[in-house]
Protein backbone atom coordinates (compact mmCIF):
# COMPACT_ATOMS: atom_id res chain seq x y z
CA UNK A 1 0.00 0.00 0.00
CA UNK A 2 1.50 3.02 -1.25
CA UNK A 3 1.47 6.44 1.12
CA UNK A 4 -1.74 7.85 -0.80
CA UNK A 5 -3.78 4.88 -0.29
CA UNK A 6 -2.41 5.04 3.43
CA UNK A 7 -3.65 8.03 3.98
CA UNK A 8 -6.98 7.74 2.40
CA UNK A 9 -7.54 4.75 4.63
CA UNK A 10 -6.03 6.47 7.84
CA UNK A 11 -9.01 9.25 6.73
CA UNK A 12 -11.48 6.67 6.33
CA UNK A 13 -10.93 4.86 10.37
CA UNK A 14 -11.00 8.25 11.40
CA UNK A 15 -13.89 9.43 10.18
CA UNK A 16 -15.18 6.21 11.21
CA UNK A 17 -14.14 6.08 14.88
CA UNK A 18 -15.86 9.49 15.24
CA UNK A 19 -19.09 8.20 13.58
CA UNK A 20 -19.15 5.40 15.85
CA UNK A 21 -17.96 7.77 18.76
CA UNK A 22 -21.18 9.93 18.10
CA UNK A 23 -23.47 7.30 18.33
CA UNK A 24 -21.74 5.77 21.45
CA UNK A 25 -22.14 9.11 23.44
CA UNK A 26 -24.20 11.48 21.70
CA UNK A 27 -27.29 9.68 19.47
CA UNK A 28 -30.84 8.11 20.33
CA UNK A 29 -31.04 11.27 22.98
CA UNK A 30 -28.49 10.37 25.43
CA UNK A 31 -27.96 13.89 26.47
CA UNK A 32 -31.29 14.45 27.23
CA UNK A 33 -31.28 11.62 29.93
CA UNK A 34 -28.21 13.00 31.96
CA UNK A 35 -30.45 14.93 34.19
CA UNK A 36 -32.45 12.23 35.30
CA UNK A 37 -29.68 9.51 36.10
CA UNK A 38 -28.95 8.78 39.32
CA UNK A 39 -26.06 6.96 39.68
CA UNK A 40 -23.50 5.30 37.57
CA UNK A 41 -24.15 2.06 36.09
CA UNK A 42 -21.24 -0.97 35.72
CA UNK A 43 -22.75 -4.35 34.53
CA UNK A 44 -19.31 -6.30 34.59
CA UNK A 45 -20.85 -9.64 34.24
CA UNK A 46 -21.76 -11.00 30.52
CA UNK A 47 -25.08 -12.63 30.45
CA UNK A 48 -26.02 -12.34 26.98
CA UNK A 49 -23.05 -11.41 25.07
CA UNK A 50 -23.44 -14.42 22.80
CA UNK A 51 -27.01 -14.42 21.63
CA UNK A 52 -27.36 -12.82 18.64
CA UNK A 53 -30.64 -12.16 17.15
CA UNK A 54 -32.24 -15.64 15.71
CA UNK A 55 -33.78 -15.88 12.55
CA UNK A 56 -37.68 -15.12 13.46
CA UNK A 57 -36.69 -12.07 15.35
CA UNK A 58 -35.05 -10.48 12.08
CA UNK A 59 -38.23 -11.52 10.39
CA UNK A 60 -40.45 -9.90 13.43
CA UNK A 61 -37.28 -7.29 14.66
CA UNK A 62 -37.83 -5.13 18.14
CA UNK A 63 -35.58 -2.43 18.95
CA UNK A 64 -33.03 -4.89 21.05
CA UNK A 65 -32.37 -7.22 18.49
CA UNK A 66 -31.26 -4.11 16.12
CA UNK A 67 -28.73 -2.97 19.00
CA UNK A 68 -27.62 -6.27 19.93
CA UNK A 69 -26.83 -7.18 15.84
CA UNK A 70 -26.01 -3.49 15.29
CA UNK A 71 -23.03 -4.19 18.28
CA UNK A 72 -21.18 -6.57 16.53
CA UNK A 73 -22.01 -5.48 12.97
CA UNK A 74 -21.14 -1.92 13.42
CA UNK A 75 -17.82 -2.73 14.71
CA UNK A 76 -16.87 -5.23 11.74
CA UNK A 77 -15.27 -2.75 9.56
CA UNK A 78 -12.42 -1.62 12.45
CA UNK A 79 -11.34 -5.71 12.24
CA UNK A 80 -10.49 -4.36 8.23
CA UNK A 81 -9.17 -0.55 8.59
CA UNK A 82 -6.79 -1.57 11.23
CA UNK A 83 -4.60 -3.91 10.07
CA UNK A 84 -4.72 -2.45 6.66
CA UNK A 85 -2.71 0.28 8.37
CA UNK A 86 -0.60 -1.77 10.94
CA UNK A 87 0.72 -5.20 10.90
CA UNK A 88 -0.62 -7.16 14.30
CA UNK A 89 -0.84 -10.47 15.37
CA UNK A 90 -4.82 -11.33 16.03
CA UNK A 91 -4.25 -11.70 19.63
CA UNK A 92 -2.51 -8.12 19.98
CA UNK A 93 -4.83 -6.57 17.95
CA UNK A 94 -7.98 -8.36 19.60
CA UNK A 95 -6.31 -7.45 23.25
CA UNK A 96 -5.93 -3.73 22.40
CA UNK A 97 -8.84 -3.90 21.17
CA UNK A 98 -10.96 -5.15 23.58
CA UNK A 99 -9.01 -2.54 26.18
CA UNK A 100 -10.06 0.16 24.10
CA UNK A 101 -13.75 -0.68 24.06
CA UNK A 102 -13.86 -1.25 27.98
CA UNK A 103 -11.88 2.65 28.14
CA UNK A 104 -15.11 3.77 26.21
CA UNK A 105 -17.81 2.00 28.11
CA UNK A 106 -16.39 3.29 31.13
CA UNK A 107 -16.27 6.95 30.05
CA UNK A 108 -19.96 6.02 28.75
CA UNK A 109 -20.55 5.43 32.37
CA UNK A 110 -18.89 7.78 34.15
CA UNK A 111 -20.63 10.65 31.76
CA UNK A 112 -23.76 9.40 32.44
CA UNK A 113 -24.01 8.67 29.18
CA UNK A 114 -24.84 5.39 29.19
CA UNK A 115 -23.90 2.28 31.16
CA UNK A 116 -20.44 0.00 31.36
CA UNK A 117 -22.14 -2.90 29.83
CA UNK A 118 -19.60 -5.88 29.71
CA UNK A 119 -22.15 -7.16 27.01
CA UNK A 120 -21.36 -4.26 24.60
CA UNK A 121 -17.85 -5.05 24.68
CA UNK A 122 -17.90 -8.28 24.08
CA UNK A 123 -20.45 -8.00 21.01
CA UNK A 124 -18.37 -5.16 19.56
CA UNK A 125 -14.70 -7.07 20.09
CA UNK A 126 -16.71 -10.08 18.33
CA UNK A 127 -17.60 -7.95 15.40
CA UNK A 128 -13.53 -6.75 14.74
CA UNK A 129 -12.58 -10.01 15.11
CA UNK A 130 -15.38 -11.16 12.34
CA UNK A 131 -13.36 -8.36 10.63
CA UNK A 132 -10.02 -9.35 11.25
CA UNK A 133 -10.45 -12.85 9.52
CA UNK A 134 -11.79 -11.40 6.88
CA UNK A 135 -9.37 -9.58 6.02
CA UNK A 136 -6.74 -12.05 6.95
CA UNK A 137 -8.34 -14.40 4.51
CA UNK A 138 -8.93 -11.96 1.51
CA UNK A 139 -5.62 -10.32 1.11
CA UNK A 140 -4.02 -12.94 -0.54
CA UNK A 141 -3.51 -11.19 -4.40
CA UNK A 142 -2.08 -7.55 -5.37
CA UNK A 143 -5.41 -7.37 -7.28
CA UNK A 144 -7.22 -4.56 -5.04
CA UNK A 145 -10.73 -6.06 -6.58
CA UNK A 146 -10.39 -9.25 -6.05
CA UNK A 147 -9.41 -8.74 -2.87
CA UNK A 148 -12.28 -6.79 -2.13
CA UNK A 149 -14.66 -9.52 -3.44
CA UNK A 150 -12.95 -11.96 -0.99
CA UNK A 151 -13.16 -9.82 2.10
CA UNK A 152 -17.02 -9.37 1.25
CA UNK A 153 -17.48 -13.12 1.27
CA UNK A 154 -14.98 -14.03 3.84
CA UNK A 155 -17.08 -11.33 5.97
CA UNK A 156 -20.36 -12.77 5.51
CA UNK A 157 -18.95 -16.39 5.90
CA UNK A 158 -17.34 -15.62 8.99
CA UNK A 159 -20.47 -13.35 10.63
CA UNK A 160 -22.68 -16.57 9.19
CA UNK A 161 -20.12 -19.02 11.42
CA UNK A 162 -20.57 -16.95 14.48
CA UNK A 163 -24.15 -16.50 14.29
CA UNK A 164 -23.85 -20.02 14.34
CA UNK A 165 -21.81 -20.52 16.79
CA UNK A 166 -23.54 -17.91 18.90
CA UNK A 167 -26.53 -19.54 18.69
CA UNK A 168 -25.35 -23.08 19.92
CA UNK A 169 -23.46 -21.17 22.80
CA UNK A 170 -27.14 -19.62 23.85
CA UNK A 171 -28.49 -22.81 23.84
CA UNK A 172 -25.27 -24.44 25.87
CA UNK A 173 -25.68 -22.50 28.58
CA UNK A 174 -29.52 -21.11 28.62
CA UNK A 175 -31.83 -23.34 30.91
CA UNK A 176 -34.99 -24.51 29.12
CA UNK A 177 -38.11 -26.10 31.28
CA UNK A 178 -38.44 -29.41 31.05
CA UNK A 179 -41.55 -31.69 30.98
CA UNK A 180 -43.94 -31.41 33.92
CA UNK A 181 -44.07 -33.84 36.96
CA UNK A 182 -47.05 -34.15 39.24
CA UNK A 183 -46.77 -33.32 42.92
CA UNK A 184 -48.08 -36.15 44.13
CA UNK A 185 -45.05 -38.08 42.29
CA UNK A 186 -43.09 -36.36 45.46
CA UNK A 187 -43.13 -38.33 48.77
CA UNK A 188 -44.74 -35.92 51.23
CA UNK A 189 -43.21 -35.18 54.72
CA UNK A 190 -44.88 -38.42 55.99
CA UNK A 191 -43.53 -40.35 53.08
CA UNK A 192 -46.77 -40.73 51.26
CA UNK A 193 -46.94 -40.61 47.69
CA UNK A 194 -50.24 -41.17 47.15
CA UNK A 195 -51.59 -37.58 48.45
CA UNK A 196 -53.34 -36.11 46.01
CA UNK A 197 -54.03 -39.29 44.26
CA UNK A 198 -57.57 -39.59 44.54
CA UNK A 199 -59.31 -37.96 41.89
CA UNK A 200 -62.94 -36.92 41.58
CA UNK A 201 -64.60 -34.28 39.89
CA UNK A 202 -66.45 -31.10 40.77
CA UNK A 203 -67.93 -27.53 39.45
CA UNK A 204 -66.79 -24.09 39.84
CA UNK A 205 -69.07 -21.07 38.84
CA UNK A 206 -70.96 -23.85 36.87
CA UNK A 207 -67.89 -25.45 35.11
CA UNK A 208 -67.00 -29.34 34.94
CA UNK A 209 -63.83 -29.52 36.42
CA UNK A 210 -61.94 -32.89 35.80
CA UNK A 211 -58.50 -33.26 37.55
CA UNK A 212 -55.49 -34.95 35.79
CA UNK A 213 -53.11 -35.32 38.00
CA UNK A 214 -54.29 -34.76 41.57
CA UNK A 215 -56.46 -32.87 43.82
CA UNK A 216 -55.46 -31.34 47.28
CA UNK A 217 -58.02 -30.34 49.79
CA UNK A 218 -58.53 -29.96 53.55
CA UNK A 219 -60.34 -33.23 53.18
CA UNK A 220 -63.23 -32.53 55.78
CA UNK A 221 -61.20 -30.57 58.05
CA UNK A 222 -60.80 -26.96 58.74
CA UNK A 223 -57.15 -26.51 58.21
CA UNK A 224 -54.88 -29.35 55.87
CA UNK A 225 -50.69 -28.86 55.43
CA UNK A 226 -48.90 -30.71 53.05
CA UNK A 227 -45.57 -30.70 52.89
CA UNK A 228 -42.61 -31.43 49.83
CA UNK A 229 -38.97 -31.41 49.76
CA UNK A 230 -38.35 -30.65 46.28
CA UNK A 231 -34.07 -30.55 46.07
CA UNK A 232 -33.01 -27.06 46.67
CA UNK A 233 -33.92 -27.02 42.40
CA UNK A 234 -34.59 -24.26 39.88
CA UNK A 235 -38.54 -24.93 39.34
CA UNK A 236 -41.62 -23.54 37.63
CA UNK A 237 -44.54 -24.60 39.96
CA UNK A 238 -48.47 -24.49 38.65
CA UNK A 239 -51.45 -25.53 39.12
CA UNK A 240 -55.09 -24.66 39.36
CA UNK A 241 -57.46 -23.68 42.40
CA UNK A 242 -60.62 -22.45 43.38
CA UNK A 243 -63.83 -23.12 46.19
CA UNK A 244 -66.48 -25.67 44.17
CA UNK A 245 -70.00 -24.71 44.05
CA UNK A 246 -71.91 -25.85 47.20
CA UNK A 247 -75.92 -26.57 46.88
CA UNK A 248 -76.10 -24.86 50.88
CA UNK A 249 -74.27 -22.07 49.06
CA UNK A 250 -71.08 -21.65 51.52
CA UNK A 251 -68.23 -20.12 49.61
CA UNK A 252 -65.45 -20.21 52.45
CA UNK A 253 -61.93 -21.72 51.73
CA UNK A 254 -58.15 -20.45 51.65
CA UNK A 255 -54.88 -20.93 49.78
CA UNK A 256 -51.96 -20.65 50.84
CA UNK A 257 -48.14 -21.69 49.40
CA UNK A 258 -44.90 -21.02 50.75
CA UNK A 259 -41.28 -22.34 49.63
CA UNK A 260 -38.34 -22.28 52.26
CA UNK A 261 -40.98 -20.06 54.52
CA UNK A 262 -41.92 -17.32 52.15
CA UNK A 263 -45.42 -16.72 51.24
CA UNK A 264 -45.41 -17.02 47.56
CA UNK A 265 -48.89 -17.23 47.03
CA UNK A 266 -52.19 -16.00 49.19
CA UNK A 267 -55.54 -15.88 48.43
CA UNK A 268 -59.22 -16.76 49.94
CA UNK A 269 -63.10 -16.46 49.81
CA UNK A 270 -63.19 -12.87 50.09
CA UNK A 271 -60.88 -12.05 46.88
CA UNK A 272 -61.35 -15.32 44.93
CA UNK A 273 -63.23 -15.32 41.62
CA UNK A 274 -65.89 -18.08 41.00
CA UNK A 275 -63.98 -19.92 38.76
CA UNK A 276 -60.90 -21.87 38.24
CA UNK A 277 -57.84 -19.64 38.71
CA UNK A 278 -54.66 -20.54 37.41
CA UNK A 279 -50.99 -20.11 38.96
CA UNK A 280 -47.35 -20.43 37.53
CA UNK A 281 -44.17 -19.48 40.00
CA UNK A 282 -41.11 -19.92 39.16
CA UNK A 283 -38.49 -20.75 42.19
CA UNK A 284 -34.82 -20.54 42.29
CA UNK A 285 -33.36 -23.27 44.54
CA UNK A 286 -36.74 -24.45 45.86
CA UNK A 287 -36.01 -26.54 49.17
CA UNK A 288 -39.22 -27.00 51.10
CA UNK A 289 -42.79 -27.23 49.69
CA UNK A 290 -45.93 -26.05 51.74
CA UNK A 291 -49.26 -25.71 51.11
CA UNK A 292 -52.00 -24.76 53.44
CA UNK A 293 -55.68 -25.29 52.40
CA UNK A 294 -58.34 -23.56 54.66
CA UNK A 295 -62.40 -24.63 54.37
CA UNK A 296 -63.58 -26.03 50.87
CA UNK A 297 -60.77 -24.70 49.00
CA UNK A 298 -59.76 -27.03 46.03
CA UNK A 299 -56.15 -27.17 44.56
CA UNK A 300 -55.33 -29.62 41.57
CA UNK A 301 -53.51 -30.68 38.76
CA UNK A 302 -50.12 -29.18 40.92
CA UNK A 303 -47.06 -30.15 39.55
CA UNK A 304 -43.43 -28.73 38.53
CA UNK A 305 -41.03 -28.24 35.43
CA UNK A 306 -37.66 -27.92 36.39
CA UNK A 307 -35.20 -25.83 34.50
CA UNK A 308 -32.50 -27.51 33.13
CA UNK A 309 -29.87 -27.43 30.61
CA UNK A 310 -29.93 -29.38 27.28
CA UNK A 311 -27.17 -31.76 28.32
CA UNK A 312 -29.47 -32.81 31.69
Amino acid sequence: MNTQQRKLVFSITVLYTMLILYFIFFAFGRTGTVEHMTGYTFIFLPDNFYKLPSVSDLLHPTLMDFVGFGNTVAFIPFGILIPMLYRTRFIRFISLFFLSILVVETIQALTLLGSFDMNDAIQNSLGAAVGFGAYKFGVRTNNVWRNMITIGVSMIVLLAGLWVACGLVDKAFTKHEGPVVALNELKDSSGDTSTGTDLYSFKIGGQNIEPQHNVFSAGGKKVETYTYALGKKQLVLSGYYGIPDDPSGDFSGSISISVDGHELLSNSEEYQRREPEKFEIPLESAGELSITLEGNEQLWDIGFREMKYFWN
